[in-house]
């Protein structure tokens, strides 16, 4: 199923959305999808799980199966940061490179005790019918891996610019180098954007709220400024106009309460939150896209930052290490050299020009993304992780656009939650219970790389003779409630200068 088509004469738009925390198996592993094979053009079925076979032992010995059906959010975050995924990739002794899959529910024991199993439950199809429905109708790659076992902010760096620059671990701001801490995350050779601006080529990124995790990096605040970052509520304006010209548009989703931390009422699907509020993102997306005048012309990219601490059954493989620089000594506290890859996830491929039901075994992770768009636009790679990446390419095979792509997707599943403001119609009656932030627990993890995004958006919007003493204010933050109150603050402050 390859082609010697000419590309860049057919796809003149890339977008790329990128969700949160959740593996393969957790969101497609019961879906049972057949289809044709990406690469033979043979029936084949997507690597997904057994029942039988796909377990870990808890600490009692006892095997907990794969199960379902799985709950629409967590009550816990589990555990994804670097030590907690070598754990379930290796067991509770294991170190790398032995990988067997075998620790996740131990793993979990450690955050909800009373429930280990909850880790090992996954989605029946019907409550994923949006993600399950693309799957089924364009390329569904199983062989997707995030970029290294890992958290969030390393993950989605390598989407970026092929690279963490060295991270490998949640960023904590107030162990930065100053060059980061005031300027954000520089990478040695840049990212995809500068590739796009050397080449002309047009880019936005869409956000979903005030605090995109991309504005991390270095010099994305003059380009905020430039107006390359667009809420996404422009999404639906611009593509419907007829002379769109972006060429790749990144999309950063809702990620909601992200200032107390536990990402509630956003739609980024993170394991807190109503994992039906990202398939009404998804939807949203393909829908616009597919009824746009640049359907014909364009690829979409839907996949997940990493898996989340979630049970996948594939074990990882290794892989090319960057190669470039560490820009800041306090990136590197694990001494990972970045030749493993991270738990698989889901990725979904789509375009025109994909034939129905093809399962892609490829092995890809992120960079794969970077890959795929510089082979189309001519671009240099940007690291050794990117250049010696699989790209898509064998995927868009069909010589004329297909007809019969639908052009709206099936209604999400009503889960029964619903936050403040939902002006969607539904039967739900429980409220997503937001978490309050401890007044005396310290800043989670998780929250420390959006604490420091809403740093430098509080500098963006305060005059020069103001500056020192926001940055005392935030460098004399010690607690969540803390944090919290700092990044409501800057909220409050940043939007209403965006609405102007």
């Amino acid at each position: 199923m390859t082609s010697n088509i000419n590309l860049q004469d057919r796809i003149k738009h890339v977008f790329v959305v990128m969700l949160e925390n959740r593996s393969f198996d957790h969101m497609l592993g019961l879906s049972n999808i057949h289809g044709i094979d990406a690469v033979s053009g043979q029936p084949t079925t997507l690597d997904g799980l057994n029942a039988r076979n796909d377990w870990n032992l808890d600490l009692h010995g006892n095997k907990v199966y794969a199960s379902s059906p799985a709950d629409w959010n967590m009550l816990y975050d589990p555990g994804h940061e670097f030590n907690d995924v070598k754990e379930q990739l290796c067991g509770a002794e294991g170190n790398y490179p032995r990988i067997n899959n075998s620790g996740f529910v131990i793993s979990y024991s450690k955050i909800d005790p009373a429930n280990p199993g909850e880790i090992m439950k996954c989605y029946a199809p019907d409550q994923l019918p949006v993600l399950t429905t693309l799957a089924q109708e364009f390329a569904v790659c199983d062989h997707w891996f995030s970029s290294m076992p890992g958290p969030t902010w390393p993950n989605r760096f390598f989407v970026h610019a092929a690279s963490s620059a060295g991270l490998d671990h949640s960023p904590a701001p107030q162990t930065m180098a100053d060059a980061i801490l005031f300027r954000g995350y520089t990478f040695e050779n840049g990212t995809i954007y500068n590739r796009f601006d050397k080449a002309n080529l047009g880019w936005t990124i869409y956000k979903g709220d005030a605090f995109p995790q991309s504005l991390a990096i270095s010099g994305m605040n003059i380009r905020a400024l430039e107006g390359r970052f667009k809420d996404f509520k422009d999404f639906s304006g611009d593509l419907n106009n007829p002379g769109y010209t972006t060429t790749y548009a990144f999309i950063e989703p809702n990620y909601g309460h992200a200032f107390v931390g536990d990402f509630t009422c956003g739609d980024s699907q993170h394991p807190k939150d109503d994992v039906t509020r990202g398939e009404r993102l998804l939807k949203t997306i393909y829908e616009t896209i597919r009824n746009s005048p640049h359907w014909e012309s364009s690829v979409l990219i839907i996949t997940y930052d990493e898996h989340g601490g979630f049970y996948d059954h594939v074990p990882p493989p290794q892989t090319v290490a960057p190669g470039d620089a560490t820009t800041d000594p306090a990136n590197d506290i694990n001494h990972f050299d970045f030749r493993q890859l991270g738990v698989r996830v889901s990725a979904v491929i789509i375009s025109p020009f994909i034939p129905k039901g093809v399962i892609d075994s490829t092995s890809y992770d992120h960079t794969s993304v970077l890959a795929t768009v510089e082979s189309i636009f001519g671009l240099q790679p940007l690291t050794e992780r990117d250049k010696h990446a699989n790209t898509l390419n064998h995927l868009f095979s069909l010589t004329t656009p297909r007809r019969d792509a639908p052009t709206t997707l099936p209604a999400p599943s009503d889960s029964g939650f619903r936050c403040p403001g939902d002006t969607v119609a539904s039967a739900a009656t429980r409220l997503l219970v937001t978490d309050a932030a401890p007044a005396t627990e310290p800043v989670p993890s998780s929250l420390q790389g959006f604490l420091h995004v809403a740093f430098l958006r509080d500098l963006q919007a305060t005059p020069p003779d103001a500056q020192a003493s926001r940055t005392a204010k935030f460098m004399n933050i010690q607690t969540h409630l803390e944090a919290k109150r700092y990044m409501e603050e800057v909220r409050q402050k940043v939007e209403p200068h965006e609405a102007q």
